[in-house]
Order: C-alpha cells, then sequence, then structure tokens
C-alpha cells in the first residue's frame, strides 16, 4: 500500500466504495487523513464500516472542513451530468481528485526520480500496459503495475528511487489527475468512446491529451487524426514528443513494417526490434502497442536487446488473441474480450485460416463491419441470441452452422479444422457479441472456450508466446 500522506490531519470526503475507492479509503487513512466515505450502494458502506473505514451520507456534512473529494472514477464527473457528490464539492470549493492524482503526489513527494510510464487510449491500453511490465521485469527492473488494469494504483509499493512505476489510465482517472506527470507518458490512439460520460469527441480527446501533456515524454501514436493534432499541439508548445505508427515509414520516431519494427531520426531508418514468430504480439494492433513500449522502454533506460527478450517472452492477455492449445497445425485462440465488431476485427485479420465461434448478446450494427475480412473465415459456428442476426449477415458468403452453445461450437470448429489441408488452421472464439446471455461476463466466457479446449484429446497447451 501508498500511504497517502500528502493529506495526513486534514479531512477528506470520498465517494465510491468499489475495489478501488476502498483500496484509497485504506490509503488515505494509512496516511493520515481523516476521510468521512460514502457510496449509494448500501453493502459497499456495510463492507467499506466492516473494514474499519467511517462512513456517513455526503448530503448532510459539512463541506467547508474538507480540504479534498476523492472521487471514484467510475462515478460521472461532468456527463451525462456530474453526481450529486461533485456538485457538493464543487459548491464548496472542494477539489475534486482520484486515486491516481494521489498516487502522483507521493511519487512528486517520495521519489520523483522513479520511473512513471503511464498509458491511455481508446484500444490497446491494457496489453501496452501488460507488455511494458513484463519487458521491465524481465530486465530484472523493481516494476509495479496497476491502475486500470489488475491492482488498484494505491495497494502498489511505496515509491523508491528505482522502483518503476507503469499504470494504465483511464479517461476518468485522468479526467481527476489534474497534477499527472509521467516520465513517459503513452497516447496509443483515439476513436469515440464513453461519449456518454465526456459529452463529445473534443473533450473526450481532451482528457487524453493531458496524460501526454504532463509527460517528460509523449509518446503518441499517429494513425488517427486526434493523435496528429495533439502531437503536433504539444511539439509546438515545446514538449518532447516521440511519433509512432504501425502503418507509415516516419521521418523521426518508431514504425512498423510488418512485424519489423525500426527506429528513424531525419529519415535515416535502423531495424531495431522484431515481432516475427511471437504469438502473443501478432497483428498489426499489437505492432502498435509494442512500439508503445519499445519507446518507452528506451526512454526509461532499458537496451534494444531487453526489449526484444521481453518482447519475445511476452505471456499475453486472458481472453484478448490468448493462445491457449495447439492440435498439429490447429492453434486454438481464446479472443473473448472482443464483445462487438470493432474489438473483434484485430483477431480476424491476424489469420488467414480461420473456423470462426461468435455470437452471444449483439451490439448495434452486427457483424456488418466485418464484411471485408470474410474471406479469411473458413466457417463460422454461431452461438447465442446473436446467432440468427449473424446468419443473415453471413449469407452465402461465409459457411456458417448455427452451434447454439460454446461448447458444441468448439468440438465443431476443432473437427472441421482438424481435416483443413490448408496449412494452419485457427479455432478462434471472437464473438462479437456481449456475453450476457449465456455468461455472466467475458471472462467465464473465455475460460468455458478454455476448458472446452483442454478437454480435447492429444491438445497441447500453449503459453501465448510462440
Amino acid at each position: 500500500m501508498i500511504p497517502a500522506s500528502s493529506l495526513a490531519g486534514r479531512q477528506v470526503a470520498l465517494f465510491g466504495l468499489g475495489g478501488s475507492g476502498l483500496a484509497t479509503a485504506h490509503a488515505l487513512v494509512a496516511g493520515g487523513a481523516v476521510v468521512l466515505a460514502w457510496d449509494d450502494n448500501p453493502q459497499s458502506v456495510e463492507k467499506a464500516q466492516a473494514e474499519g473505514i467511517v462512513t456517513g451520507d455526503l448530503r448532510g456534512a459539512d463541506w467547508s472542513r474538507f480540504a479534498a473529494f476523492v472521487l471514484s472514477p467510475g462515478v460521472p464527473l461532468t456527463h451525462p451530468k456530474p453526481h450529486w457528490s461533485v456538485e457538493l464539492a464543487r459548491a464548496a470549493g472542494v477539489e475534486v481528485i482520484g486515486d491516481v492524482e494521489l498516487f502522483v503526489r507521493e511519487r512528486n513527494a517520495r521519489a520523483p526520480e522513479a520511473p512513471f510510464i503511464a498509458i491511455t487510449g481508446t484500444n490497446g491500453k491494457s496489453t501496452t500496459t501488460a507488455l511494458i511490465a513484463h519487458i521491465l521485469q524481465a530486465a530484472g527492473r523493481d516494476t509495479q503495475m496497476g491502475g486500470n488494469i489488475g491492482r488498484a494504483v494505491m495497494t502498489l509499493d511505496p515509491p523508491a528511487p528505482q522502483r518503476h512505476y507503469v499504470v494504465e489510465c483511464s479517461s476518468y482517472q485522468i479526467d481527476i489527475a489534474p497534477s499527472i506527470n509521467p516520465t513517459a507518458g503513452v497516447l496509443l490512439n483515439l476513436t469515440p468512446d464513453h461519449l456518454d460520460r465526456h459529452g463529445t469527441m473534443q473533450h473526450y480527446a481532451g482528457i487524453k491529451e493531458r496524460l501526454v501533456a504532463g509527460s517528460d515524454t509523449a509518446i503518441i501514436g499517429v494513425d488517427d487524426s486526434f493523435c496528429v493534432q495533439i502531437a503536433e499541439r504539444l511539439e509546438r508548445a515545446g514538449s518532447k514528443v516521440v511519433r509512432i505508427s504501425r502503418r507509415l515509414p516516419l521521418k523521426d520516431g518508431y514504425f512498423a513494417e510488418g512485424s519489423e519494427l525500426f527506429s528513424a531520426v531525419d529519415g535515416r531508418r535502423t531495424r531495431i526490434a522484431s515481432l516475427e514468430g511471437i504469438g502473443s504480439l501478432r497483428g498489426q494492433h499489437n505492432a502498435q502497442n509494442a512500439l508503445a513500449a519499445l519507446a518507452a522502454c528506451l526512454g526509461v533506460g532499458l537496451t534494444a536487446g531487453e526489449i526484444q527478450a521481453g518482447f519475445e517472452t511476452f505471456p499475453g492477455l486472458e481472453h484478448r488473441m490468448e493462445q491457449v492449445g495447439r492440435k498439429g497445425h490447429v492453434l486454438f485462440v481464446n479472443d473473448s474480450k472482443a464483445t462487438n465488431a470493432d474489438a473483434a476485427a484485430p483477431a480476424l485479420s491476424s489469420f488467414e485460416r480461420i473456423y470462426w465461434i461468435a455470437g452471444g448478446l449483439p451490439k448495434e450494427g452486427g457483424i456488418e463491419p466485418l464484411r471485408g475480412l470474410f474471406p479469411r473465415i473458413a466457417r463460422a459456428y454461431l452461438i447465442g441470441e446473436g446467432a440468427p442476426a449473424f446468419s443473415v449477415t453471413l449469407g452465402e458468403a461465409v459457411p456458417y452452422e448455427i452451434s447454439g452453445t460454446l461448447a458444441a461450437a468448439v468440438e465443431h470448429a476443432a473437427a472441421d479444422a482438424a481435416r483443413d489441408g490448408g496449412g494452419e488452421a485457427v479455432v478462434l472464439l471472437s464473438p462479437a457479441c456481449a456475453s450476457f446471455d449465456q455468461f455472466r461476463n467475458f471472462e467465464l466466457r473465455g475460460e468455458a472456450f478454455r476448458q472446452a479446449v483442454y478437454a480435447i484429446d492429444g491438445i497441447e497447451p500453449v503459453g501465448g508466446t510462440r
């Protein structure tokens, strides 16, 4: 735990007692703050009380005595309208901050030289965060990973000069971290997302920009127009900007050509790393993740050799193009996290001969956006509520069956792929649907896929690297 000593001896209001909120409350108490916490969920309040946190309905509190208001990232700050607790804080002139801001203040006070890499973007945040942390750990660095992935940031070990922090930051967290100042800040990409919470794309992009604007080095993916503009704006303001691109050769920065990664200075390119044969980093989207990791790790002092070694041993993340097994020429891949068509596209574009398991609770638009990838699909196995609509979209373009259940889909896809004589065949769960018709969450769906694969005679589990 990181005791939040920056508010020692002061009274602090806190709203939101889920996992990260409760962890933050304990960190504040450990740092010497006097905390009054609340949540709209009575069960969360009861749990906090059982753990010794002082609770009280903030609607009846004297806000003039609070030095700060700590808000859980999941609670609306601005849109569709501010939460009632935010309105009370603003009316009293009390600053509204989150757990990442508390972490930033503790690092600044205790060990400002501690390397701090913060990662944001619409897509790829978690993989990039996990990849950077893995590379650092594999190179023998003292590494702490958390934030919007894994551990709540205030549950990490306290700042120390040589302790490296790798923190995934959502837009919600950045919005209440006004002092965020990473050693290396990564902005991967921007596409419309969470507009119900941010109102407009411009506001959403502006929040993401804050992370890189406060960084010693801003690492920015320049494959979309919003990020191009942010990179240009920061450079004009005098910031150190490192551009990365998975699509285009750059005059200055880091870019990918196929599986090869290059650096460029004044138009002179140097091959610096390779993703060839690394299954956990397959696909153009992972090239962007790897470029960001490369730039960030070089920025905190690692060598190209250390980074290459980290790439080669990266296991990948569960349920995100996770290689779970192989039988002969058939590879089984769990991409259960792909809960809409856009999320399924990277996996479908990464393999040439696919036995595709899709379906579940469908999202608006279905799988029509994936039509350009249909030629890669040898056969589709449709499950859940989305099966009838998906079958209409596939029509005569892709052979399909309505399997109904995930277990049946795995069994049938494995048998068909085993008979495929065209080289490597991939049984891919990338549902392009939410899981809620048959599973409580995408993690349980992915675990069911994994267990169905492991039940196949002769299957060899794989760890995701090669």
